[in-house]
């Protein structure tokens, strides 16, 4: 009897761990399904794609080696017809396997270890960061709790980065000293770098294909930790210097779309969409918001628990917020 019920456990065992195996294959098998990496858009994330690869071969193959042989060995020192209580034959060591368990384990550990120090320079980029010169320098600046991008022209972008497709792209990457650290990641374009008050990092990586790639701070930066995404958007070269051209333009006047990216990238996010309030006070309605002198002072100097945002902004950045902002006053509705 008692045979019968321990043969039913493993069997539910053994249904169970097979059911979540098949639940949880085609995730891991799918584009992005969380277990694998996205589809790469750049050298860096594929050099990023082959280490995980290449390290997942070993773990696969520990893993079926494992349970082959914890199933062999349950079935094959199972109890039978043995006293409850009555020990095993006894099972003596094997000199030649435990060999094998030592020096196997190290040989595949110096593998991994030679393969992802031959990808790391690619990962990060380094031979397109030496070359410097060829490369678009942008700066990239992590802030509580938004990305402000500045191209060498002086067209500033919040959140959102264009670059130009098949161009290498060389980022400088920091934090101003009062912030926290920040970490840029955009998966489908390589390394992830922290953003580090006082310090500057480089990472440089060209996007082989048009597209837009999503990512975010993945460094635990405060409240509103989890607004802090960005996005890149490979443009054809022809198509990015066009724009490029165009936001210089309209940012000197003080019209341009950078109103409307501060406004989103920097104040909804904890004012609300509208204006409605959130982490923080509503201002829908605020005569603040109508009064340049004041707003620059709040956003350049903060007021109470609201931080200087804006304390090192450029003129241009001040005066395209508050063209959006007469222009597109929030109004404090809810959004459904």
């Amino acid at each position: 009897m008692a045979s019968a019920v321990r043969a039913t456990q493993l069997f539910t065992i053994g249904f169970l761990f097979f059911a979540l195996a098949a639940f949880l294959t085609p995730a891991a098998l799918a584009d992005n399904g969380g277990f694998t990496p996205v589809d790469p858009a750049s050298d860096n994330a594929d050099g990023i794609k082959d280490t995980f690869l290449f390290v997942s071969i070993f773990a696969l193959l520990i893993f079926l080696l494992v349970e082959v042989v914890l199933v062999t060995f349950i079935f094959r020192y199972r109890r039978r017809r043995r006293g409850r209580f009555e020990d095993g034959a006894p099972v003596h060591g094997a000199t030649r396997l435990e060999l094998l368990w030592t020096a196997f384990p190290i040989v595949i550990l110096v593998a991994i270890t030679v393969f992802v120090f031959i990808e790391l320079p690619g990962i990060r980029g380094e031979s397109e960061a030496e070359a410097g010169g060829n490369a678009l320098e942008i700066d990239v600046s992590g802030r509580q709790f938004y990305w402000q991008y500045e191209y060498p022209n002086g067209v500033i972008a919040i959140d959102h980065l264009r670059i130009p497709t098949g161009v290498p792209v060389r980022l400088a990457i920091s934090a101003p000293d009062r912030d926290v650290i920040h970490s840029w990641w955009i998966p489908a374009l390589g390394a992830k770098l922290d953003a580090i008050p006082g310090t500057v990092n480089t990472l440089a990586f060209e996007a082989n294909r048009p597209g837009t790639y999503a990512g975010q701070c993945t460094e635990l930066c405060g409240v509103v930790h989890a607004k802090m995404l960005a996005t890149v958007a490979a443009l054809p070269e022809s198509e990015f210097d066009a724009w490029l051209a165009e936001r210089r333009s309209d940012q000197s006047a003080g019209t341009s779309e950078l109103g409307e990216e501060l406004w989103e990238g920097v104040c909804a996010k904890c004012h609300g969409d509208a204006g409605e309030g959130g982490i923080a006070p509503r201002i829908a309605g605020s005569v603040v918001l109508s009064d340049a002198e004041s707003l620059e002072q709040i956003v350049r100097n903060g007021r109470g628990e609201m931080p200087a945002v804006g304390f090192d902004w450029s003129n241009a950045q001040m005066r395209a917020l508050t063209t959006y902002l007469r222009e597109n006053p929030p109004r404090g509705e809810q959004s459904g």
